[in-house]
């Protein structure tokens, strides 16, 4: 078996010939899309803005179905959203008339009445990004990097194998968005999570990715893992393989912007 047979065996996640249009006679938002994504890792999706990223992450979700081309998550084709996969959006979306806890709770909420267990739970998620003591808050008394890891505790909630995340820090300071990647690594390493991160940020998803795909004009245009070490620490940021890394992605896209300015 080939090396490349071989991935695709492994992926967890896999677009096979996926497009997706979200008008009959419309341009393919997502053209013809492959790619496989294993068990257990973190893969980031960087492209610039209008790129199709964020549609390909909502066929990842199940909350659009592919015009062409399938979307499989371990194996069985994706009919819709489900408990296996958790969503952090762009922005929190927290209701403000429920606690912090009752927030996390909410996607359980849903479905049943939470038990003790499930509150401990979401005590145990809470107090790994750090807000332990702030159960009994409303959102509108924490700062956007407080409701930005009460949005990822409530992804996490309900234990799901895929999670997917839409640029979730884009809105926050620096040294916030880096304390939220760190936040993000540690639960996904602690629960064997896989990842899609979708960002247009270079650096970020460097640091996050154990391999990042570059989109442009709907197609996966560049693909390859990032040989870093992991656990990822806050000083990698400032090592030569980091930046070496961060310069590749950026004459990938630096590339495709080009091509794309030629054939206008």
């Amino acid at each position: 078996m080939s090396t490349e047979s071989a991935a695709q065996d492994a992926a967890f996640m896999r677009f096979t010939g996926v497009r997706h249009r979200y008008h009959p006679d419309g341009p393919a938002i997502v053209d013809g899309v492959d790619w496989a994504i294993p068990r257990g890792a973190i893969h980031c999706l960087l492209g610039r803005s209008g790129c199709g990223k964020t549609t390909l992450l909502k066929l990842a979700a199940g909350l659009l179905a592919p015009q062409e081309g399938s979307v499989r998550l371990g194996g069985a084709q994706l009919s819709g959203p489900g408990a296996r996969i958790g969503f952090v959006f762009q922005a929190p979306t927290l209701l403000d008339w429920l606690s912090v806890r009752d927030n996390v709770l909410l996607p359980l909420s849903l479905k049943r009445r939470p038990d003790a267990a499930d509150h401990a739970a979401a005590d145990r998620l809470l107090a790994l990004v750090g807000l332990g003591e702030l159960a009994q808050r409303r959102p509108a008394s924490l700062s956007g990097g407080q409701q930005s890891r009460v949005a990822l505790a409530r992804a996490l909630v309900a234990e799901p194998e895929l999670l997917l995340l839409d640029e979730p820090f884009a809105a926050l300071d620096a040294l916030t968005r880096e304390e939220l990647q760190d936040d993000l690594l540690a639960l996904c390493a602690a629960r064997g999570t896989t990842a899609l991160f979708v960002t247009h940020d270079i650096a970020e998803a460097v640091y996050l990715g154990d391999r990042v795909a570059v989109m442009a004009a709907g197609r996966l245009v560049h693909d390859a893992p990032i040989a870093l070490p992991r656990p990822r620490r806050a000083a990698l940021r400032y090592e030569p393989g980091f930046a070496a890394a961060c310069r590749a992605l950026r004459a990938a896209m630096d590339e495709t912007s080009a091509g794309q300015r030629s054939a206008v």
